[in-house]
């Protein structure tokens, strides 16, 4: 699993030089829309069949979960699961975090995971078993225990908004409780900054697979723990994310789930 990590850590950082070029002379006029502030570029695309066509040398057969549909899932054992251009809207204006997003999952087990923050030249990675490393040095997550201690991260709902007062109350919750709330714009760059102790958690909802299972295994390769709303597991697949240090998970995932959950 090292080697093969090592592997993709190469196609990552390919895909992500293809992608630092292209930034320098970008065409606004060749963005499309997939949704309301939901943007895809040729730039996704290009890198997605870049990163895709790669992974295939590494583990021939394996099947494929990828935001920008390059290639599909067909019952394999050994999925892959891509963005290829996390935080596109970012990238489009120039302003960072964007990044590359690789996990591998092994039925539905999350077995490694990559992510290269591009504009920092930072790529975070770790496989099931390893600790979980930054450009080669080991990262672990924060030791703070309560929400007066933490610098919280999100991301805001767009498209069709759901949640919207469930999310403000919870923003407002620790804008007065926390040492702040920051939205960067790339979930994979959330998780890793989690894992390395810069934030000590991150809640969002709506997200898609290929948002969040590379950042989840370096999570909790760095000690962290990752849930949905109610405590579960079903993070990959449900949307719902709440992950932060082992010491304080209970107590964010508590502040999340009353104002979601909360009896109406």
């Amino acid at each position: 699993m090292e080697k093969i990590c090592q592997e993709v850590i190469a196609i990552a950082k390919t895909a992500g030089a293809f992608i630092e070029h292209e930034r320098t002379n970008f065409d606004l006029k060749r963005v499309e829309l997939k949704g309301k502030a939901n943007f895809v570029s040729y730039v996704d695309k290009m890198a997605e069949e870049m990163i895709v066509e790669g992974l295939r040398k590494i583990l021939p057969g394996s099947g494929f979960i990828t935001e920008e549909g390059t290639a599909f899932e067909s019952g394999e054992k050994y999925r892959w699961v891509i963005d290829p251009l996390d935080g596109t809207t970012n990238f489009i204006h120039g302003a960072p975090p964007y990044a590359v997003s690789i996990g591998l999952l092994e039925d539905n087990d999350i077995v490694l995971g990559v992510v290269y923050e591009i504009s920092r030249d930072e790529c975070f990675y770790a496989w099931k078993g390893s600790n979980a490393m930054l450009n080669g040095k080991v990262i672990h997550v924060s030791e703070a225990t309560h929400t007066e201690e933490a610098l919280i991260v999100t991301g805001f709902p767009y498209g069709e908004v759901k949640n919207t007062d469930e999310f403000i109350e919870t923003i407002k919750y620790f804008m007065a409780q926390s040492h702040g709330v920051r939205r960067l714009g790339s979930a994979a760059t959330d998780l890793s900054y989690v894992a390395a102790g810069r934030f000590e958690a991150f809640w969002e909802v709506g997200l898609s697979p290929w948002d969040v299972a590379a950042g989840a295994l370096i999570l909790r390769q760095a000690g962290g723990i990752i849930t949905d709303f109610r405590g579960n597991d079903n993070f990959l697949f449900s949307g719902e994310i709440v992950a932060a240090n082992k010491n304080y998970h209970k107590e964010f995932l508590s502040v999340i789930e009353n104002n979601y959950y909360k009896p109406k």
